[in-house]
């Protein structure tokens, strides 16, 4: 028993360090950050790339969300500059009702540590477009034209729906009075293509605007501010990385739109990885051009990753061990606290509800929401909130199933064991827990394998995991990398099912030994 004790106290120890060392980032790493959309990914490996020639380490944590993620990570350090649009840190983050000029929006920001700076060379504007076709029937020119025509179906992102910049201020200014529906970015223009919807919001730099002969909606009220691409860094990036933020500051003005667009062609159309997109562009940069616009819009088939290229590429062993360290950790931190809280379930009586309240509460908690909420309680985003929320989600089929297994222990076998002379503590590590230990183990193989799967979203707060795939496969609508993600998330599950099955068997009661 002291033994087994010992164990458990040298587990518990190793996880605390593990936990305790997670947040610790490399002082000596620049981390980039990006959103989840094709140009965001893009921008964030041409600074990572930009970073690392002129001899710095850099790190590239791809897709991390929506606007209020990405701020809330530069805001905690968890990365040191991102790519972004004057008018979202106008009216988005700084809520500001009037555009105001760049001195100003970093005299606000400076406070903060925070500033804004190298102007990329191009605008991204928000935009609403319709298919060509219906325009024309329509005679549909600019937003106000919408007022005419209330039957039409409004696919809009989640994100433009929320933004202060967005619908509901748009729909004011304009008087419109559709009810749009939400639709992810990657997939809005196939749900135009098909008809499912009339008019979506773009962006004025996406490659399929020109691929789908779409009409973009003149803004004739001047609803929408300049969305100018610069960078939201951290201050101290400039002393920290003082040679790769010279190189970086080299950036300024030298991405035009039609570069911008050619490479977000590159990618969404032409299929190629944002690491080559982006390598093509400096290359083509260095040597006095701008590969962006060069970047044929359809390449050949050769220039196409297939689909046995995107599930073996070189990140799947990485994306593999972070996965496996969501999981595993975890599930160990969750199998700590729940089998107490189990057996105590058991025992207190008057505790069950209650604690089984609060863990059944805990899985109802929507996950992106729970993540979101995590970081700023905890100060920054990656692996340490994503551990957090996967041991939430994975408490109440192990607490249940050991409060079960626990109250399925024959009465009889306990009060002989009391006649033995057993004490509580040894009636519980010698007759309950290894009664109940087929119950509890279903729970936790249950745990375990929901944590195979509800792992993939650590990728939208920089966590990676296969998620990472399948966020990069969601902004581009590209199946074949969505599958990429997440074939190899079932075959792990299958493989944590198995592994747990093999396990039960050994803790299995014979049916003539009973």
């Amino acid at each position: 028993m002291l033994a087994r004790s010992s164990r458990l106290r040298r587990l518990a120890l190793s996880l605390g360090f593990v936990l305790l060392s997670l947040p610790a980032a490399a002082a000596d790493v620049l981390h980039v950050g990006s959103k989840r959309f094709t140009e965001s990914y893009v921008l964030g490996e041409l600074l990572t790339r930009t970073a690392t020639a002129a001899g710095a380490r850099a790190e590239h944590l791809k897709g991390l969300g929506n606007t209020a993620i990405v701020f809330a990570a530069l805001q905690a350090r968890s990365i040191d500059l991102y790519p972004e649009y004057l008018g979202t840190i106008d009216q988005e983050i700084l809520k500001h009702a009037t555009p105001a000029s760049i001195a100003a929006i970093n005299a606000e920001l400076a406070p903060l540590g925070l500033g804004v700076a190298v102007p990329l060379g191009f605008n991204n504007t928000y935009a609403l477009a319709l298919r060509s076709a219906d325009a024309s029937a329509r005679g549909i020119r600019t937003l106000s034209d919408l007022l005419r025509q209330p039957g039409l179906k409004f696919g809009l992102s989640h994100e433009f729906l929320g933004r202060a910049d967005g619908w509901p201020g748009m729909a004011q200014r304009y008087g419109l009075a559709q009810k749009p529906t939400g639709l992810d970015h990657g997939i809005a223009y196939e749900a135009l293509a098909s008809g499912q919807v009339d008019v979506i919001d773009i962006y004025s730099t996406d490659a399929k605007i020109a691929q789908l002969g779409l009409t973009v909606l003149e803004d004739d009220l001047r609803y929408f501010p300049r969305y100018d691409a610069v960078l939201l860094y951290r201050l101290d990036v400039a002393t920290r990385f003082p040679q790769a933020w010279q190189a970086i500051e080299r950036l300024q003005g030298r991405v035009t739109a039609a570069d911008m667009i050619g490479m977000n062609a590159a990618v969404e159309i032409g299929g190629k990885s944002f690491a080559t997109v982006a390598a093509d562009f400096l290359a083509g940069a260095a040597h006095g051009g701008t590969a962006g616009g060069k970047t044929a819009a359809n390449p050949p088939a050769s220039a196409r990753s297939s689909f046995l290229d995107k599930l073996f590429d070189d990140s799947l062993w990485r994306l593999t061990r972070q996965h496996l360290t969501l999981v595993l950790l975890s599930v160990a931190l969750a199998t700590l606290v729940g089998i107490p809280l189990g057996v105590l379930a058991a025992f207190v009586p008057r505790l069950e509800q209650t604690v089984m309240a609060v863990v059944g509460i805990l899985q109802t908690v929507p996950s992106l929401a729970l993540l979101a909420m995590l970081i700023p309680l905890l100060g920054q985003i990656g692996t340490l909130p994503a551990l957090i929320a996967l041991f939430l989600y994975a408490l109440l089929p192990i607490v249940r199933n050991t409060c079960t297994g626990m109250a399925q222990v024959p009465p009889g076998l306990r009060m002989a064991a009391l006649a033995l002379g057993l004490g509580r503590r040894d009636r519980l590590l010698y007759i309950d827990l290894p009664l109940a230990m087929p119950v509890i183990l279903a729970g936790l193989k249950t745990a375990a394998v929901m944590s195979v799967g509800t792992a993939t979203i650590a990728a939208f707060i920089g966590a990676g995991g296969y998620g990472e795939r399948i966020a990069i496969g969601l902004a581009l609508n590209d199946n074949g990398m969505l599958l990429a993600g997440a074939l190899p998330a079932a075959v792990l599950a299958l493989l944590t099912q198995l592994l747990f099955e093999l396990i039960e068997r050994r803790f299995r009661v014979p049916a003539n030994t009973r």
